[in-house]
């Protein structure tokens, strides 16, 4: 990897207008090995940023002793004296320049495939990797990277995710250990917080896909209203080459007026037959979803073995893409077929098929009200149990949303944990009770998630469909400023349905 001075970044930052004033102290030639924030993570030759709220100066000394050679800041530290420092106007957009610098700006030589919108951008994003993946491999290419709230994969590192979309420093570390293990091709989920707080400036996406739009993530830490976070969406648009857009989404006139800043904008729906991509004829066949897709090059039936019938809109979007780069239409046909997103409608079904779970990360209000409706349909003559919590410190309209949409779909709720971090769990627990009240739905607080999936399994009698949402198959929960090691919801199921029919069979 091609290694820079320390002036070299403050170079960069004054070209950048963003230097204030830099005091390298005769340390300009001093190459870096290593760019931070965390002071964990500092060893020799560090240029450490000093960035974020809850920033503390002990965590710059904790970097000095343990190998940093300079600190960027948008303030000095008297306490450090003339320690070599690089002191920006905006650290958050710094960051940028600095990572991008740091990892010889390695996103330019891959294929970034974005995914933005509130629902659906994690299954959609793997159904993008299942075709690229499936072509790759028909090519003897590499397999391609995955940044998403599943979990990151870049051809090095391959682990579980706790953000949607990471800080610039770690997002384009990705982009170098992609390229670094000969990665063409890279999709990622784009969250409103990485948009509207830098961490994807500069990047620019070959195809960038908005699914659709409804309020989420409004709070005092997140977006105060819902024109701040669908603002911060909608600048995906101006990094974008080939814009991809779902007709279907609410303000849609709004989406397709921001998404002329891209190139290109090719449509996709599954209600308006006027648009470039138009799926129609949907069904069922057992577990599969089949449809028919009409473009101006083909029209021709595709199948998912992932249940869900709303995730047509999802494959739509991804044949959209496809289609865009080039991929021959054998791997899209294939790779959406063999397509499968880790905790993303996971169905699971007892030998008698009395007993069916489903393990999905549905999380806010559109991927429960899809969710719901689509299981609704799809299972009729079942009682549904819903198990759900909703995360503390963010997005708190969400405890009214899903109560209401759970209610009113649900025979039974099951309130349960789900990443309470700092807040109190019995508080977010009962204002989501409180709203379920409202509904008339009978409900119970199981603040174990083991126990309420164990609860819901040993209740059911006759059909019933026990909904599992929110944690997908993660294996940590964070409780207080820790993530705690636990059981999936995913294993939790399999468990006990395998219980379940030893039980039936004796």
């Amino acid at each position: 990897m091609k290694k820079y001075k320390l002036a070299d970044y403050a170079r960069l930052l004054q070209n950048k207008n963003l230097l204030r004033y830099s005091h390298l102290d005769g340390f300009d030639t001093q190459i870096v090995d290593n760019l931070t924030y965390d002071s964990r993570s500092v060893s020799e030759n560090t240029l450490f940023i000093c960035k974020g709220a809850a920033f503390k100066e002990e965590y710059l000394h904790q970097a000095v002793r343990n190998g940093a050679i300079a600190y960027v800041s948008e303030k000095e530290y008297e306490s450090l004296g003339e320690f070599p420092r690089i002191i920006v106007k905006d650290i958050r957009k710094a960051m940028v320049d600095l990572a991008e610098l740091f990892n010889d700006y390695a996103w330019q030589k891959l294929n970034i495939i974005g995914f933005g919108g509130t629902k659906g951008k994690s299954t959609s994003a793997y159904y993008m990797k299942a075709v690229i993946d499936d072509y790759m491999k028909g090519i003897d290419g590499k397999e391609s990277a995955v940044i998403s709230s599943i979990n990151v994969y870049d051809g090095v590192e391959n682990r579980e995710s706790h953000i949607t979309t990471p800080e610039a420093v770690e997002l384009h570390h990705h982009f170098k250990n992609a390229v670094d293990s000969d990665i063409s091709f890279l999709q990622m989920e784009v969250s409103s917080q990485a948009l509207k707080y830098n961490r994807v400036d500069n990047i620019e996406f070959e195809v960038g896909i908005f699914l659709n739009i409804s309020e989420d993530h409004i709070s005092p830490i997140e977006h105060p209203d819902f024109e701040d976070y669908f603002t911060s969406k909608l600048s995906m648009f101006a990094k974008t080459i080939h814009a991809v857009v779902n007709l279907d989404a609410d303000y849609v006139d709004r989406i397709l007026e921001a998404a002329k800043a891209s190139q290109t904008i090719t449509t996709f729906s599954t209600k308006n037959p006027d648009a470039d991509v138009y799926g129609y004829d949907i069904r069922k066949d057992g577990l599969e979803t089949v449809f028919k897709v009409r473009t101006a090059r083909f029209d021709e039936e595709f199948r998912l073995s992932m249940p869900g019938l709303f995730n047509v809109e999802n494959a739509l979007a991804v044949i959209a893409a496809a289609e865009i780069l080039g991929i021959p239409r054998r791997h899209i046909h294939s790779g959406l077929y063999k397509a499968k997103s880790s905790g993303r409608m996971e169905l699971y079904a007892s030998r008698d098929s009395e007993l069916v779970a489903v393990v999905d990360y549905a999380h806010n209000k559109l991927s429960f009200q899809k969710l719901f409706s689509s299981m609704k349909m799809e299972y009729p003559g079942y009682r549904i149990i819903a198990i759900y919590g909703c995360p503390g410190n963010k997005a708190v309209q969400r405890r009214q949303d899903l109560g209401l949409i759970a209610g009113k779909y649900a025979d039974k709720i099951i309130i349960t944990a789900e990443d309470p971090g700092t807040e109190d769990l019995d508080k977010i627990n009962g204002e989501i009770a409180e709203t379920i009240e409202k509904t008339g739905c009978p409900y119970v607080i199981i603040n174990d998630r083991g126990d309420a999936i164990k609860a819901a399994v040993e209740e059911a009698k006759g059909k019933t469909l026990i909904l599992v949402t929110g944690k997908g198959n993660e294996t940590r929960q964070k409780f207080g400023t820790e993530y705690v090691d636990c059981k999936s919801d995913v294993e939790y199921v399999k468990d006990l349905i395998r219980k379940y029919d030893k039980e039936k069979k004796n």
